[in-house]
Formats: structure tokens, C-alpha cells, sequence
């Protein structure tokens, strides 16, 4: 895959898995919210105080730590996406796989123990009692909005596994031949002759013929009329 098609591919991923996560975030802050509008209800009848959280008000308390564990989880979804961070990629893959866990053992004590609703501490407040009716009430609703949510977050788990995937393999293993062009060239390259060959050779080193046509090169100089033999000490210089 060329480097501009992957690059494409993980902006898409990505946009989609921050898209996910702020839908989800509707159900975290509705949470939070409810738990707050508890707490603000018992706080105008009764004396409220951080001993008296637990265990009166549990279900509060648990509502409510779901909730920031939940605006916690998909914050850090949202920042490892952004930065295309592999570590928080795997921290927010290892927390939502945690959180997944958490709520298939809720789902299977609540559908294989009839008598769930006895193990759970008296609420004091009653909105236990209320959450509870109203969800009696809108069975087919609320069965609806469970699974879209749990929904969401399998495929927010999967696309988080899919970007951890890209940022960790590095991208120049995959660049296609389309990006660049590769020049090759063999090992030995066959040299051109060269422009001027000497006819004659000084045993000394020195070539008569090339630098008599460098200076015909240098000079326009005609070679006809000022060639003679330098190696010949008899031979008499041009006129």
C-alpha cells in the first residue's frame, strides 16, 4: 500500500473511531449527569457528607464512577487517535477490553441469578427502585440502547486494534513503487573513449598529442600546420 493511500486509510479510521467515542460519550456524561442530579436531590432533605456516601449512597457512587471511568476511557481513545500514540492505543485497548469484561459478568449474574436484587445493599435514596421501574416499563427501549452501546464499543475495540496496527508498523516497508523511481545501474559501467588519444607516448609520462589538442582546443590553432614529432631530438620545430 503506497504511502498516500495508508495515510488516507488511518485518517478515516481515525475520524470514525473519534465519531464513535462521541456517541458514547452521550451515555458517560448522561450518567454523570444523573448521578449529580441524585446527589443535588439528597442533598436538599439531608445533611450530606462524604461518610455518608457509602454505603447509604452506593448506587450513586457506583453511577458515578462509572461514568468518569467511561469520559476517562474514550478521552484517552480521542488523544491516542489525534497523536497516533501506540501506547496510549494499547492502554485504551487494554482498559476498554477490561470495561467489556466487566459488563458480560454484569449481564450474566443479572440473567443467571433471579435473585439479584437481594444481594444489593438497601439505596436510600430510591432511585435504584425508580431506575429499575423505568426500565420494566421500557423493556424493548432500553434492550435496543444496551445493545447499540455494546455494540459501539466492540467496534470502537476493533478500530482501536486496527489504528494500534498501523502506527506500530512502520510505514516505508510498505511505499509502492508508485511514489518514487528507482534508478539501476550496473555494478561496472562501461567508460566512453575519451575525446583525444595521444598517437605517441613519453617514456616520462608525458603526452605530446593531448596537449598539442588541448591547445588547438584552447587557441584554435590548425593542427596541420603544427604537428611535427617531440620525440625525435633531429626534428626541427614548425615555422
Amino acid at each position: 500500500m503506497s504511502r498516500s493511500r495508508r495515510s488516507g486509510l488511518h485518517c478515516c479510521l481515525a475520524f470514525l473511531f473519534k465519531f464513535l467515542a462521541f456517541l458514547q460519550a452521550f451515555a458517560a456524561v448522561s450518567a454523570l449527569l444523573y448521578a449529580a442530579w441524585i446527589l443535588s436531590r439528597w442533598a436538599r432533605h439531608h445533611h450530606l457528607h462524604l461518610h455518608h456516601l457509602l454505603p447509604d449512597l452506593w448506587f450513586v457512587c457506583a453511577l458515578m464512577a462509572a461514568g468518569l471511568f467511561y469520559c476517562l476511557l474514550l478521552l484517552a481513545g480521542c488523544v491516542a487517535a489525534e497523536i497516533n500514540s501506540a501506547c496510549f492505543l494499547c492502554f485504551h485497548t487494554i482498559l476498554a477490553v477490561l470495561m467489556m469484561l466487566l459488563e458480560a459478568a454484569l449481564a450474566a449474574d443479572l440473567f443467571f441469578n433471579k435473585n439479584w436484587i437481594q444481594d444489593l445493599p438497601y439505596d436510600r435514596t430510591g432511585e435504584l427502585s425508580n431506575l429499575l421501574s423505568f426500565i420494566q416499563s421500557n423493556l424493548h427501549l432500553c434492550k435496543w440502547a444496551a445493545i447499540a452501546i455494546v455494540a459501539t464499543q466492540a467496534f470502537s475495540l476493533l478500530l482501536a486494534t486496527i489504528l494500534r496496527t498501523m502506527v506500530s508498523t512502520p510505514s516505508a516497508d510498505y511505499d509502492s513503487d508508485e511514489d518514487f523511481v528507482v534508478i539501476r545501474r550496473p555494478l561496472l559501467v562501461a567508460q566512453g573513449a575519451p575525446a583525444y588519444l595521444p598517437t605517441t607516448v613519453d617514456t616520462r609520462g608525458f603526452h605530446p598529442d593531448l596537449w598539442s589538442s588541448r591547445m588547438r582546443h584552447k587557441y584554435g590553432l590548425n593542427s596541420s600546420n603544427y604537428t611535427y614529432n617531440t620525440l625525435d631530438p633531429n626534428a626541427s620545430p614548425p615555422q
